[in-house]
């Protein structure tokens, strides 16, 4: 089993997004492990083809980055109490900090080193989930105020997360849009003006270029799944193919049944397949009996329970003469192969999920780009 990684998809993707960003930069999100995909490979490329800035959660994640060899600014907005600041710090980390807490914490670390950190105010604008809430922005301020008069932090900048931005029309963008120029100019009446203000995700980068400001913030549009498939693709490429090679091929008499269960018995003597890939490897069982795959040039639909590490596929009278070896595409980016959205369709998810579900014994190779 094995995910391939398009590099040269991430750089084309990138590419469309800037067209979008018009004047904004363009920072391209890698947490967890670039959505699978693979976040030093993810982010080289995506430098290479314009984006200027790297986003992660972690401030684990970002310091790996630079132990890689990524030299672009990275930003890590999201750490838990015992999150290492320090290491963050050292290796020239842009901090995201959300709460009074958060930036103590960060501040006791710097003045430990003697050195400056990098400091942006994530604020809740609507979303309600972390960041600074409006009536604790004052007190936050009153602190950062003190400390970059000391030097002890650079203001770096200042930034949101929309809640709605997959629903571009939705009035809580604009909400979301008027509560952020609101923390803006807060800051900015004490006399601290952050170097630059970012609030749109991959669905704002694409449909809503009044919220690029400075920077657009994109993620699941890099690796080429639409953030609003119901829409648009927008001329993305799926970077991520998902396969895996057929184990045997059988014969199966009518009546017989597949699988634990018998949940598919079949109605007329068959030839199926058996692919090894299952819910270990990020094959979801739920998915059972729901999806197909491209397998001798065309798709053969999954039958019975999907287990731990196989599933089997119905061929037919096996007229394209598949055999053990031939690979099966589960989801990917060429014409008629499955796609991550038909996933998640079925799921009752988002795509997001479905890239980021490949794992255990699945083998991650990369190609195309500058590696």
């Amino acid at each position: 089993m094995e995910i391939l990684v398009d590099l040269d998809a991430i750089a084309h993707n990138v590419r469309i997004l800037a067209e979008h960003a018009g004047d904004a930069a363009v920072m391209v999100v890698v947490k967890a492990d670039g959505y699978n995909h693979g976040a030093a490979e993810v982010a080289r490329a995506a430098l290479n083809a314009g984006a200027r800035e790297i986003g992660t959660t972690t401030v684990a994640e970002a310091v790996a980055l630079r132990a890689a060899g990524i030299t672009a600014p990275i930003l890590s907005w999201l750490n838990t109490s015992d999150a290492d600041y320090a290491s963050g710090i050292d290796a020239d980390i842009e901090l995201g900090v959300s709460a009074l807490a958060q930036l103590e914490q960060v501040a006791a670390a710097a003045r430990r080193l003697g050195r400056t950190a990098i400091v942006s105010l994530k604020v809740d604008t609507g979303l309600n989930r972390n960041g600074i809430p409006a009536a604790e922005f004052p007190e936050v301020l009153d602190l950062l105020e003190k400390l970059v008069a000391d030097g002890v932090v650079r203001f770096r900048a200042l930034f949101s997360h929309l809640a709605m931005a997959d629903l571009p029309e939705h009035p809580v963008n604009d909400m979301q849009r008027d509560r952020f120029l609101e923390f803006i100019a807060a800051a900015r009446d004490r006399g601290l003006e952050p170097e630059l203000v970012h609030l749109a995700n991959s669905a704002a980068a694409l449909t809503r270029p009044d919220l690029a400001f400075d920077m657009v913030r994109p993620g699941i549009a890099v690796y080429g799944l639409s953030p609003i498939p119901e829409l648009s693709d927008f001329g993305l490429r799926p970077a991520m193919t998902f396969r895996a090679r057929v184990l045997r091929v059988k014969r199966v008499a009518a009546g017989e049944g597949v699988s634990y269960g018998h949940q598919w018995i079949a109605d007329h003597d068959t030839t199926v397949a058996l692919v090894p890939a299952g819910y270990a490897d990020g094959v979801p069982r739920p998915l059972s009996g729901k999806f197909s795959v491209w397998l001798g040039g065309a798709r053969r639909p999954q039958i019975g329970r999907v287990c731990m590490d196989q599933f089997v596929v119905d061929l037919g009278e096996n007229e394209s003469g598949v055999q053990p070896g031939d690979t099966a595409v589960l989801f990917g980016g060429e014409p008629g192969h499955p796609h991550a959205d038909e996933w998640a369709d079925a799921l009752g998810t988002i795509n997001y999920e479905i890239v980021c579900a490949p794992r255990g014994r699945v083998i991650r190779t990369h190609l195309g780009g500058t590696r």
